[in-house]
C-alpha cells in the first residue's frame, strides 16, 4: 500500500514522498489508518521496521489551527536518543504543515532552553519519562489540552523502571485521550498497562522477526577465551567496514575495547548511559559524520540510533535477550538495502545461546572460520594493487621518480619501498593470534587444556570411569573432550579444553559421584596428596552418552583397562 492511498493532506503528503518514502512498511499500512481514526492501538514491531513514521505522520496530520500553542500529542521514549531521533523524524513530516510545533524534552540538557520552546507554544512534546514529570511539576509543560499519548518502546521503558513515572504521567492527563503503546515485546506489565489506560485497543502485531532481518547475513566465530578482543581486531582488519557498530553487555567493557581499538590505530568511540549528554551527542555527530568509523555501545545507550550506511554489526558480547539481537543487526540492512552480522562466540554455553537466538529469529547464523594474519596480509596486498591500478600518477609522481633514478633507485625498486611503507602501516598493529579449534571436534584437536579440581578421590572408591560418566552426563560432551584423569587419596583432577572451562564449572555445580555430592572448580595447584601415587588415564574408553551406561562394570574390569600389569590380589582363607 502506498502512502498517497493514506487520507493525508497534501503537505504531509509532500513531505513524505520528499522523504523518499513509497510503499509501507506493515506496520505502517497497519496502524496509520487507525491512529488516524483516533483509536487506541497497541503494536508489537521490532526496530527498523518503520514505527517512528507508523506514529509519527498520523500524530503531525491530526494538529489542527485551534492547537497551535498548545500540548496536543506526548510521546514518551526510553532514551535521549531516541527521544531526539523521533522529534527529528517529526519535524520532517512536518516540514510542509503549518503550525505544528515540535518540542523534545529530555535530561541532561538545559532546562531553561526546554522551557522556553514549551513556552513559545509545541503542540507535539517527544520526552523521557523523568523530564517529562519535572515539566508537568513546574506547570511548564500543561497536559490539559492534551488528546493523545504514545508509547515508543514500552517493553525498554519499563525495563529501566519507568513504570511509576509513566502511570504518573498518565493518570495526570485528561482521561479522554487516544493512548497507542508499541513495543518489541509484550511482557505482564505491557498488558497491565494496556487495560488499565486504553479502551478497547487494536492489537497490531507484524510478522515474524525474519522480517526485520532477511536481508542481513549473520555469521559468528568461536574464538579462545581472552581473545575476543585480537579476534574482533582481526575481523576489522580483514573487512575493513567504513562504518561499524560493536555491542557489549556492561559500560566498562564498552570502556576498556574502545581504549583498546584506539590503540591499535582504529578510528573508534563509546557510547554508554555513564557519559554527559554533550560527550554522547559529540559521539554521535561524529559517527554520522563518518569521523568515527567504528562506534562501540551498550544496548540501552543504541536505542534510538538511526544512522544510515552501517556496513556491520559486531556483536562482542552475545546479547542478554533474543529480542536484543534483532535490535542489534537491525542497525545495519536498513531502507533495503544489505548488511551483515558477526557474533564472536567463546564455550559451549555461548555456542547454544547462539543457537536458541538463531531458532527465535528463524535465521542461519553460519560459523565461518576467523582470518589469519598471513590471510589479512594478502587481502591487504590485493587492495593496495586494486588501488594503484585504479588510480592516476601526476607528472610531480613521474618528477621524483626521474629523481630516483638519478641517483641509482629504479623505479621497482621504489615502488617496491612505497607499497612496503604503504603495507606495513595497514598491517603493523594485527595481533599474532591462533584461532579457537571448532568445538565439536574435542580436546584432541590440539587445543589449549586446563585442568578441573574435584574434591572426591580413592577414599571414596572412585574409578575413572566414574568420573568421566558423570563428566559426560552433567555437560552433554563427549568422551573425547577430556583429557588425563589423575586420582588422588582425596580429590581428582581432569584436563579439559581451556574454552570449555566455565561451562563445565557451571554445569557440575549440583553433580553426584557414586552417590557423594561433589565440587569442581579450577586446578591451582599441587598438594601434598598429589605425590602420593596418582592412577592416571591416557588411553580412555568409549562411553555411551546415556547415564545409565556409566558405571556399570565391575571394579576390576575398570582397574585392568588403565593398568594392564596390575596384579590381582587374593584374600587369605582362614
Amino acid at each position: 500500500m502506498h502512502f498517497n492511498e493514506l487520507n493525508l493532506s497534501q503537505e504531509v503528503l509532500r513531505a513524505v514522498d520528499e522523504l523518499g518514502f513509497e510503499e509501507m512498511t506493515e506496520i505502517q499500512e497497519k496502524s496509520i489508518p487507525l491512529l488516524l481514526e483516533g483509536r487506541d492501538v497497541v503494536g508489537r514491531s521490532n526496530t527498523g521496521t518503520g514505527k517512528t513514521a507508523a506514529f509519527g505522520i498520523p500524530a503531525v496530520e491530526s494538529i489542527t489551527p485551534a492547537e497551535k500553542k498548545t500540548a496536543a500529542v506526548l510521546i514518551l521514549c526510553p532514551t535521549r536518543e531516541l527521544a531526539m531521533q523521533a522529534a527529528g523524524e517529526i519535524r520532517k513530516f512536518a516540514k510542509y504543515k503549518e503550525g505544528v510545533r515540535t518540542c523534545a524534552v529530555f535530561g541532561g540538557a538545559s532546562m531553561d532552553k526546554q522551557i522556553s520552546e514549551l513556552k513559545r507554544g509545541a503542540n507535539i512534546v517527544i520526552g523521557t519519562p523523568g523530564r517529562v514529570m519535572d515539566h508537568i511539576r513546574r506547570r511548564t509543560l500543561k497536559v490539559e489540552g492534551i488528546r493523545t499519548v504514545i508509547l515508543d518502546e514500552a517493553d525498554e521503558m519499563l525495563n529501566m523502571g519507568f513504570r511509576e513515572d509513566i502511570e504518573s504521567i498518565l493518570a495526570d492527563i485528561p482521561q479522554e485521550k487516544q493512548t497507542v503503546l508499541f513495543s518489541a515485546t509484550m511482557p505482564p506489565e505491557i498488558m497491565a498497562l494496556t487495560n488499565k489506560y486504553q479502551n478497547d485497543p487494536v492489537q497490531i502485531k507484524i510478522k515474524s522477526a525474519q522480517r526485520t532481518v532477511e536481508l542481513i547475513s549473520q555469521f559468528y566465530f568461536e574464538v579462545a577465551m581472552g581473545r575476543k578482543t585480537d579476534a574482533l581486531k582481526l575481523l576489522l582488519a580483514a573487512y575493513s567496514p567504513s562504518s561499524a557498530m560493536i555491542f557489549c553487555n556492561t559500560k566498562a567493557m564498552v570502556d576498556q575495547l574502545t581504549d583498546d581499538l584506539m590503540k591499535a590505530g582504529f578510528r573508534a568511540a563509546g557510547l554508554h548511559g555513564d557519559m554527559k549528554q554533550i560527550q554522547r551527542t559529540q559521539v554521535m555527530n561524529s559517527f554520522k559524520k563518518q569521523a568515527v568509523g567504528i562506534l562501540v555501545a551498550t544496548d540501552v545507550a543504541a536505542r534510538g540510533i538511526d544512522v544510515n550506511g552501517v556496513d556491520a554489526v559486531f556483536n562482542y558480547d552475545l546479547p542478554q535477550d533474543n529480542e536484543y539481537y534483532i535490535h542489534r543487526i537491525g542497525r545495519t540492512g536498513r531502507a533495503g538495502k544489505t548488511g551483515a552480522a558477526y557474533t564472536l562466540i567463546t564455550g559451549r554455553r555461548q555456542l547454544s545461546e547462539l543457537h536458541a537466538i538463531e531458532r527465535f529469529t528463524h535465521a542461519e547464523i553460519k560459523l565461518l572460520p576467523l582470518p589469519d594474519k598471513s590471510d589479512i596480509i594478502s587481502m591487504k596486498k590485493d587492495a593496495i594493487a586494486e588501488r594503484i591500478s585504479s588510480s592516476e600518477a601526476s607528472h610531480h609522481a613521474y618528477d621524483i621518480l626521474d629523481r630516483l633514478s638519478a641517483s641509482g633507485i629504479d623505479y621497482r625498486e621504489a615502488a617496491a619501498r612505497i607499497i612496503n611503507e604503504i603495507l606495513q602501516k595497514e598491517i603493523k598493529d594485527l595481533p599474532e593470534f591462533e584461532a579457537a579449534r571448532p568445538l565439536r571436534n574435542g580436546r584432541r584437536n590440539g587445543a589449549k587444556t586446563v585442568k578441573v579440581d574435584i574434591n572426591i578421590g580413592r577414599s571414596k572408591r572412585i574409578a575413572p570411569n566414574f568420573i568421566l560418566g558423570a563428566l559426560v552426563d552433567a555437560t552433554g560432551m563427549s568422551g573425547k573432550d577430556f583429557g588425563k584423569i589423575d586420582i588422588f587419596d582425596e580429590h581428582t583432577t581432569v584436563e579439559v579444553p581451556e574454552s570449555e572451562l566455565d561451562y563445565i564449572i557451571d554445569s557440575t555445580d549440583s553433580i553426584r559421584i557414586n552417590g557423594h555430592q561433589v565440587q569442581v572448580k579450577q586446578w591451582s595447584g599441587v598438594s601434598v596428596s598429589d605425590k602420593k601415587k596418582s592412577y592416571r588415564r591416557d588411553d580412555k574408553p568409549k562411553f555411551d552418552r546415556k547415564r545409565s551406561a556409566y558405571g556399570n562394570r565391575k571394579r576390576s574390569d575398570v582397574f585392568s583397562d588403565y593398568i594392564p600389569d596390575r596384579k590381582k590380589r587374593t584374600k587369605k582363607r582362614h
